[in-house]
């Protein structure tokens, strides 16, 4: 990676005024983190309405300036985070979807570029490995500079799971889920640890009665599951990919060099090319500053091939059509 450029600018821009981009504004808003949030969308009724509705709430948050923009606010942004994206249609295919929003990916990749803009671009829109893909790729920036928010949110999930079954604060949890953002992703057990314990470890210390084979079977299942269930429950997800999101600007924004799974372009790293997918990677002021190339088991190193593999099909797909 290049050597570190700070981010000067606290100007967020967020494309997409749906549930996910109204809600990371909401939450950014209340964080402190940014000067300026822009909100874009085709839909300019909707966006003007989600604009109005939170600058009514700002006596109740730190100073901020929250507006409606349109391409030109590309051009001295910090960060650009992509929400966008069409839905499934009755009788339409998952390749027609994924076509059809990389189209969306595309258009906007060239305004950005278009602007000259020097900030870091965040794509959250689904399939969000295959769509980080396409933004770099027709781009031509920077792999560091275009990134995905991948399984940032997978991660959390995790870790909350684990601080519910083992009654320990989440915060003294450090575990990773690599790999595609989706059903070929995969729990690192090889990284995780509580409180510096290795999970297996503290699991025998906490839970002794309890098989650690099944046990992890069932993280790994109900981390994968989540969104499907939430989906079911209530119709889509934002909240807690909201509050992700928050935590990746944080990152950049403050220059933090955040150790999060975002989706980044692999040039060798993992024995991998050209396939974007989530590894930790330590995530500062230009984006990702190094991608911390661990050692993983056997068995991981095999699923995280095999996620590669599904992402690239993907792809593959996705050019040939």
């Amino acid at each position: 990676m290049n050597a570190e450029k700070f981010i000067t600018s606290r100007k967020v821009v967020i494309v997409g005024a749906g549930d996910v981009g109204s809600t990371f504004a909401f939450a950014l808003a209340q964080s402190g983190l940014a000067d300026e949030i822009i909100l874009i969308d085709k839909n300019e009724d909707l966006v003007k309405g989600q604009v109005l509705d939170l600058v009514h709430g700002q006596v109740f948050f730190p100073t901020v300036s929250i507006n409606t923009g349109d391409a030109s606010d590309y051009s001295d942004a910090g960060v650009i985070f992509i929400t966008a994206g069409a839905a499934q249609k009755p009788g339409e295919t998952r390749l027609d979807l994924l076509r059809k929003n990389a189209g969306i990916i595309r258009s906007i990749m060239d305004d950005i570029v278009r602007q000259e803009s020097p900030g870091v671009v965040v794509v959250v829109s689904n399939p969000v490995d295959v769509l980080t893909h396409v933004a770099l790729s027709h781009s031509g920036w920077q792999r560091e500079k275009v990134i995905g928010s991948g399984t940032v949110l997978d991660s959390a999930r995790l870790r909350h799971l684990l601080s519910a079954y083992y009654g320990t604060d989440v915060h003294n949890i450090h575990a990773y889920v690599m790999g595609e953002h989706g059903d070929s992703e995969l729990t690192a057990w090889s990284m995780t640890n509580i409180a510096g314990i290795p999970v297996e470890q503290y699991h025998r210390l906490c839970r002794p009665g309890d098989d650690w084979k099944d046990k992890k079977l069932e993280f790994e299942s109900c981390v994968r599951d989540s969104a499907y269930h939430i989906i079911g429950y209530k119709g889509a997800t934002y909240y807690a990919v909201a509050l992700a999101l928050v935590h990746i600007a944080g990152a950049v924004l403050r220059g933090q060099n955040s150790v999060l799974t975002v989706s980044v372009l692999l040039e060798g790293e993992f024995g991998l090319r050209d396939v974007c997918l989530s590894v930790p990677c330590l995530v500062s002021g230009n984006g990702v500053h190094k991608i911390l190339e661990s050692k993983l088991e056997k068995g991981e190193m095999q699923a995280l091939m095999n996620s590669a593999a599904v992402l690239e099909n993907a792809i593959e797909q996705l050019g040939a059509g």
